[in-house]
C-alpha cells in the first residue's frame, strides 16, 4: 500500500545561514537586504531550526539530521533529492550555483546506506535546465500525481520527461506571485496530506485555475489559502506521521497564525495536531519555511 506520508524526515543543520543573493532574483520571499550582521542571523537561525526540530520529534516523528557547510547558505533546505518507498532516490538539478554545492558526497553517501541512487540529474545545471525535486514539484503520492507551477527553477519540459519517466500524471500551471512574476516553487501555494489538499487558487493563473481545481478535487477535501496567507507560508506545509500512525501537519508559527479559525478546524478534522514553531529568521532571509527545510525518507 502506497502511503502519502511517512513517519522520518531529514533535516540539515545550517553551519551558516543568510540571504543567498544567488537565489533572490528567483524568490520573492526573501529579505534581500540584511539589516543584522551575518553571525546573528545563523545563530537565530540555528536556534530555530532545533527548536522545529524538537517539536517534531517530541510527537514521535523520527528526524535524521545532518550537519551543513559553510559554503551553502541555503543547506537548511534540503530539497535537492528526494526518496521513494521503493528504497531507491533521485537527485535533481539546482538554479543556484551555490545551491548545487549542496549535494555534499558524504550526504549522498549517507543516504545511499538505505536508498539506491537511480537517476542523478546534476549534469542538467549545465544546460540550464532546473527541476528541484519536492519544491519544484507537490506529490499526490498515493494516487501518483504530479501538481507543478512553471517557473525559472521548473523546466517545463524536463517536468513532462520526468513525469512520463517515473509514471506519474502531471497538473502543470502557470502562477503569479504579489510581484507580478511566477511563484518560484510550487509548495509555496500548496501542500497534499492523505485527505486534504491545502492551495491557494489566487495565485494561480486564470487560465488553469478550473483545470487545478477539478484536479484537487478528485481524491481529497480541499482548503484554500488566500494570497495574503502565502505571504505567510501557509501553504508551505507538511504532512508527517508517527509511530502509532497519528497524522500530523507542520507548519511555522508564522503561518499557524496567518490562518483563520475556521481553516484551523478544517484541518483539524484530519491532523491529531498541527505542529507549528517559530522560525521568522529563516523566513525573513531564506524566503521559505517549514516544508522547506524537510525531506521525506520513506
Amino acid at each position: 500500500m502506497t502511503n502519502q506520508s511517512t513517519s522520518h524526515l531529514f533535516m540539515i543543520e545550517p553551519e551558516s545561514f543568510n540571504c543567498n543573493e544567488q537565489t533572490a532574483s528567483s524568490n520573492h520571499y526573501q529579505e534581500k537586504h540584511a539589516m543584522e550582521n551575518s553571525e546573528d542571523i545563523s545563530a537565530k537561525a540555528l536556534a530555530e531550526f532545533h527548536a522545529l526540530k524538537n517539536e517534531i520529534t517530541k510527537r514521535g516523528i523520527e528526524v535524521t539530521f545532518l550537519k551543513g557547510s559553510k559554503d551553502c547558505p541555503d543547506h537548511i533546505f534540503p530539497n535537492w533529492f528526494m526518496t521513494f518507498e521503493d528504497k531507491t532516490m533521485q537527485i535533481f538539478s539546482m538554479m543556484a550555483p551555490n545551491r548545487r554545492n549542496e549535494k555534499k558526497p558524504e550526504m549522498v553517501e549517507h543516504l545511499q546506506k538505505t536508498y539506491e541512487l537511480t537517476n542523478d540529474m546534476s549534469s542538467l545545471e549545465n544546460e540550464n535546465i532546473f527541476l528541484e525535486s519536492t519544491s519544484s514539484m507537490v506529490f499526490d503520492r498515493v494516487n501518483r500525481c504530479v501538481y507543478s507551477g512553471i517557473s525559472e527553477r521548473t523546466n517545463k519540459n524536463q517536468l513532462i520527461k520526468w513525469c512520463d519517466e517515473n509514471k506519474y500524471e502531471l497538473v502543470v500551471f502557470e502562477t503569479e506571485s504579489h510581484t507580478g512574476s511566477a511563484i518560484y516553487h510550487t509548495d509555496v501555494l500548496m501542500y497534499v496530506g492523505t485527505e486534504i489538499i491545502a492551495i491557494c487558487f489566487d495565485v494561480i493563473k486564470p487560465e488553469f485555475r478550473e483545470l487545478v481545481k477539478e484536479k484537487v478535487h478528485r481524491f481529497h477535501d480541499v482548503i484554500e489559502l488566500t494570497s495574503e496567507q502565502i505571504l505567510n507560508f501557509c501553504g508551505n506545509g507538511i504532512e508527517a506521521k508517527n509511530t502509532n500512525g497519528d497524522l500530523f501537519l507542520i507548519i511555522s508559527s508564522a503561518a499557524y497564525n496567518a490562518m483563520d479559525q475556521n481553516q484551523i478546524d478544517h484541518l483539524l478534522k484530519y491532523y491529531k495536531e498541527i505542529v507549528h514553531s517559530d522560525i521568522p529568521t529563516i523566513e525573513k532571509y531564506g524566503g521559505g519555511s517549514a516544508r522547506c527545510m524537510l525531506t521525506e525518507l520513506f
